[in-house]
């Protein structure tokens, strides 16, 4: 495992139980962001009164009765609608990555996500009817650590609309990641997971977006880049970490491929494998969230116009999200596909070859990134079709770039210069048949 200055790659651990779907992908992102559907399909959100407070994505809840927005299935049958189940969405993570807490240490996987700042465990706390169905999880124990201590009077939760949420206690610890030891570090201990997390294959999350939007009251904690920085673990001239995401073939590698994190150095040997320099561009983090200027995409070399739009790169998030419009331009340009109204996504045929899909590009900054072609096939539709790793972001504003864009590029996440970075990497394997389901 390389190294430098002490620190180390911290190597990504392919979820092998991890069953791609993409109508579940996308209902849970439908969760996750709040936005209202603006293309056909059996998911909509109604609005329900209950006693807590304003909802979205990773907001705190008040203690006052509230109507919010809940996500809902349309029955073709009734034409009722139902609140969506945890059986509805896709709430495993297909990438964990192994983090030590406490002394000695307890390893749990945990979902690295740019979306998010908490960074909450299974814990000893849950409920023992949540325990007895946690096989397979390491659940942390602070009465194990020798250097816990835990936060008296603080809280967390977090929440995907009103059916999925957790929330708990917070302590401190020591927390190792790669070859890195944050002394301190703040760690939320789940004492209550709806099942949508307790489905998940992940002992946890470790968020790495910006630490304004970090859930835990009555005042916020620092995230762990945040203390990385704070206590000088990483280096004044690279407060920064890095996202290396591999092809879901990196299934059948036990060493993940070629998928890692860095946190406090670049890995100038992706970057030199690249043939290109690093092409930055400025961040706006007012949001909490890594978002910078993506004013353009083009489909096949023809520009799609996005005048004044932004995007985000979220590790935590599985597709790509974009305008209708720039769907529309992409799905055009492959041969026989179509909207799948009952999957409420666009598919195209499974024997689609990689000389028939278009060439689809992401302006970062003033700067195009190519989609790996085998990433624009996400899922296996049935009957022959796939579902599209591209899909509609529907009223949100501004696109999300997930791993159906990260993984074609090498991402630096520049916390000390409030810029994002990226390089192409070359192309993979022109396969575009579906991943096994």
């Amino acid at each position: 495992m390389a190294t430098l200055q002490g620190l180390s790659k911290i190597r990504i651990v392919p979820n092998k139980k991890y069953k791609r779907s993409g109508l579940k992908s996308y209902v849970y992102l439908l969760q996750k962001w709040g936005f209202e559907p603006t293309m056909p399909g059996p998911y909509h959100h109604i609005q329900k009164t209950s006693q807590s407070g304003a909802h979205g994505h990773f907001h705190k809840f008040g203690g006052k009765a509230s109507t919010h927005r809940v996500l809902a299935k349309k029955d073709p049958t009734s034409g009722q609608s139902g609140e969506v189940t945890a059986e509805d969405q896709q709430n495993d993570s297909e990438y964990l990555c192994p983090v030590t807490i406490g002394t000695p240490g307890q390893t749990l996987n945990l979902d690295f996500d740019t979306g998010s700042s908490d960074l909450w465990v299974w814990s000893t706390e849950l409920p023992s009817d949540v325990l007895s169905q946690g096989s397979g999880h390491t659940i942390y124990d602070p009465t194990k650590s020798s250097t816990y201590k835990i936060a008296k009077g603080s809280k967390w939760q977090i929440s995907y609309g009103d059916s999925s949420s957790a929330s708990g206690t917070v302590g401190t610890d020591n927390v190792t990641i790669g070859g890195l030891t944050i002394k301190n570090q703040a760690v939320e201990l789940a004492n209550q997971m709806s099942a949508q997390f307790i489905q998940g294959a992940g002992d946890g999350l470790l968020g790495l977006a910006w630490g304004s939007i970090n859930t835990v009251t009555p005042k916020p904690v620092q995230t762990p880049v945040e203390n990385m920085i704070t206590e000088q673990e990483i280096p004044k001239s690279a407060e920064l970490f890095t996202a290396n995401l591999g092809s879901w073939r990196d299934a059948n590698d036990p060493d993940g491929g070629k998928s890692f994190y860095t946190f406090g150095y670049i890995d100038q040997d992706t970057v030199t494998a690249s043939g290109q320099d690093i092409a930055y561009t400025p961040v706006d983090n007012s949001q909490g969230f890594w978002m910078f200027a993506s004013a353009s995409a083009t489909v096949n070399g023809k520009s799609v116009d996005q005048s004044g739009n932004t995007a985000i790169a979220d590790t935590g998030t599985t597709l790509a999200l974009v305008s209708d419009a720039t769907c529309k331009a992409i799905y055009d340009a492959i041969p026989g596909s179509t909207y799948d109204q009952s999957q409420q996504g666009y598919t195209f045929p499974s024997n689609t070859t990689a000389d028939q899909l278009p060439v689809v590009t992401f302006a970062v900054g003033d700067t195009q990134f190519a989609v790996q072609k085998e990433d624009l096939g996400f899922a296996d539709a049935g009957n022959g079709m796939v579902y599209g790793g591209i899909q509609s972001r529907g009223t949100m504003t501004f696109d999300i770039l997930g791993d159906t864009f990260l993984k074609s590029i090498y991402a630096i996440f520049d916390q000390g210069n409030t810029q994002f970075g990226a390089v192409q990497r070359s192309e993979a394997t022109q396969n575009v048949s579906a991943p096994p389901s």
